[in-house]
């Protein structure tokens, strides 16, 4: 069964609809990359699929046991989140927030998750760093970390790649691989169309009424929005 399906899904933002009837399933193991054009609805995804936007219309199933507060959110950063003042593992740890409960203490094992988080992502030495004093690739490794404690099934990362360098993006595309390949399913919101059909394994595009998933290769030959395919002029992936 699919860990999410949604079925003729319709959203709205400010009275205007910006999805309409959208149908795709993710399944374990994917590495799905959404990309559109500002305003296409792809943040409005996201808050339907983290219960936070109710559907006009249709539906948001999940499976595998999956519930809408078991998904590890990376969202896009902010100047104030960038100067967040707290160590690193504390930013890892709050991570364990929603399965805390109503106990007022985090446990042995929100500790020991948090740990092996931060052992995933190569941050262990960064454990007593503020966080505020970080770059910004070690601060998206810190943040991922903290979406990894909620979560060992799905991914949901809102642009994790803007603002960085290209050496610190393409690290940290490599981590998000090596996750996805140990069995994390990846939903990722891109505008880099490059980087997200080199790692993707399937691809959303969201376009104002006019969608498009499937796999990479099929996307590459589809006539889906050819001007967005090919904006990049460097743009090797295809």
């Amino acid at each position: 069964m699919s860990l999410i399906k949604c079925v003729n899904l319709s959203l709205s933002y400010e009275n205007n609809t910006v999805i309409k009837d959208l149908s795709f399933s993710v399944n374990m193991g994917d590495h799905i990359c959404i990309v559109g054009e500002n305003g296409s609805g792809k943040s409005t995804l996201i808050k339907a699929l983290l219960g936070l936007k109710a559907p006009s219309s249709g539906k948001i199933l999940f499976g595998e046991g999956l519930h809408s507060t078991d998904i590890g959110y990376l969202p896009q950063q902010t100047g104030a989140q960038k100067d967040f003042p707290a160590s690193v593992y504390e930013v890892v740890l709050s991570g364990c927030l929603n399965s805390k409960g109503m106990r007022p203490f985090f446990s042995k094992e929100d500790k020991n998750r948090a740990e092996e988080a931060m052992k995933r992502l190569n941050i262990s030495e960064l454990k007593k760093r503020s966080y505020r004093e970080l770059s910004g690739g070690q601060q998206q490794r810190v943040l991922l970390a903290r979406a990894l404690c909620a979560t060992q099934k799905l991914l949901l990362l809102d642009e994790p790649v803007t603002g960085l360098d290209p050496h610190a993006a393409h690290e940290l595309y490599e981590i998000i691989k090596e996750l996805n390949e140990s069995g994390v399913t990846i939903i990722m919101v891109s505008h880099d169309i490059c980087g997200g059909m080199k790692y993707a394994s399937h691809i959303l595009h969201l376009c104002h009424g006019e969608e498009f998933f499937g796999t990479v290769e099929e996307y590459k030959n589809s006539n889906m929005d050819n001007n967005f395919l090919h904006s990049g002029k460097e743009c090797s992936c295809i």
